[in-house]
């Protein structure tokens, strides 16, 4: 039988999926390898979260990406010895101007899509080793690139530039927007469940340790909280999110700080870690009775308000506001407090159905309708493995 691997390959770990290769992919089990180049552990589970595998790897394994899948790799036929992997799906951060949909990689594209490592420094690089990985270990199975930015690169030019010298928006230097497996996913979840909804006025808030918002319309992305990196809008896990690029020349020029140093500020040392000085995880803060805690949950939450506001205005309306993402889906008392004082744009959220984690969190009468649906990129990324010849 035909079957898909997903890989979503980070700068130390690696995620991992066992899909069925039919028209409509099933899940058979999920995995992580974690703290790649270090003491590694791999984590393997079934669909219905049985746990298969939980150990330590061995340092020969651990100690890159292609050791890591190899591992991997090993468990999903120990457990699953029927797999015949026909084709590998794989997350790719950025890509760029070019790559607008899901396309089967080969040593040109590969190429092309190396010289976008500038745009995605921290991300880039892992995604491409996890590809290379593949191909050495898995040669006859296609190897299949889905882009975090595809699904936003038909913004109007107003949502898609900013106001340099137009040399710069031809080099590249554009807003692309990011988590667009995790919007795409939710867009087919809401023209099944809710098609109405779908096709009208929409804002998605993936809120997790990478946070962003996208407006859709009629299930298309027309803006997005991020821009050009994966630092803009929201603040994050440990990335700062929309900050003035006065601050930046304030460092180079006053603290001396170099680029290297610029950006390991910035993506590992801000965002909720920065402002809290307690941790990156917002299951922490909210635990916390610390004042710098309260300080950096505010601030996450006004900030989801504030971009709300803005894509609102983007739509030109708004019927229905959907949460999804590690916190967007599990942390409620977030969701109530980004709610909180919304009545004006139409939100009016039910405090019972949204403490019990239900799909619809708004009351009958909340003029907006407030969702929490739970995302699926991997399932996106097999899908479209599946489209692109590797069906059963």
């Amino acid at each position: 039988m035909a079957h898909i691997l997903v890989l979503n390959a980070g700068s130390s770990s690696l995620k991992f999926g066992l899909f069925s290769a039919e028209k409509t992919p099933q899940p058979l089990a999920t995995g992580l390898v974690e703290r790649i180049g270090g003491p590694a552990h791999m984590r393997l589970r079934r669909a219905d979260g049985g746990s298969l595998s939980d150990a330590a790897l061995p340092a020969a394994q651990g100690a890159d990406h292609a050791g890591a899948l190899a591992a991997a790799f090993a468990q999903v036929i120990q457990h699953f010895p029927q797999a015949q992997i026909v084709a590998v799906g794989h997350r790719i951060v950025h890509g760029g101007r070019d790559f607008v949909a899901p396309v089967v990689l080969g040593e040109r594209e590969m190429q092309a899509l190396a010289a976008l490592v500038p745009f995605a420094p921290l991300h880039q690089p892992h995604n491409l080793a996890g590809v290379r990985a593949a191909m050495a270990l898995l040669p006859e199975a296609l190897q299949i690139g889905c882009f975090d930015t595809a699904f936003h690169r038909h913004h109007p030019f107003v949502n898609d530039t900013f106001a340099l010298p137009r040399e710069y928006y031809e080099k590249g230097v554009r807003r692309y927007g990011f988590h667009g497996l995790s919007y795409d996913y939710i867009a087919g979840a809401l023209a099944q469940m809710a098609p109405t909804l779908h096709a009208g006025r929409v804002v998605v808030a993936h809120l997790g340790n990478g946070a962003s918002m996208c407006a859709l319309l009629a299930g298309r992305s027309v803006a997005s909280s991020m821009g050009f990196s994966a630092l803009d809008g929201l603040p994050m896990g440990t990335r700062s999110g929309q900050l003035d690029p006065g601050v930046l020349l304030y460092l180079m020029e006053q603290e001396q700080m170099s680029a290297a140093q610029i950006s390991d500020l910035l993506y590992r040392r801000s965002g909720l870690l920065g402002l809290s000085g307690i941790s990156h995880d917002m299951r922490s803060l909210l635990a916390s009775d610390a004042p710098q805690a309260r300080e950096a949950v505010d601030y996450f939450c006004f900030r989801i308000r504030r971009e709300l506001g803005g894509l609102a205005a983007a739509l030109e309306g708004l019927d229905a506001v959907v949460f999804t993402g590690g916190i967007g889906e599990n942390a409620a008392e977030i969701r109530a407090r980004t709610c909180a004082g919304m009545g004006w744009i139409g939100i009016e959220l039910d405090a019972a159905a949204n403490q019990a984690d239900a799909t619809v969190i708004s009351t009958p009468l909340s003029r907006v309708r407030v969702l929490r649906i739970p995302t699926n990129e991997e399932l996106v990324i097999a899908r479209a493995a599946v489209a692109l010849g590797g069906a059963a």
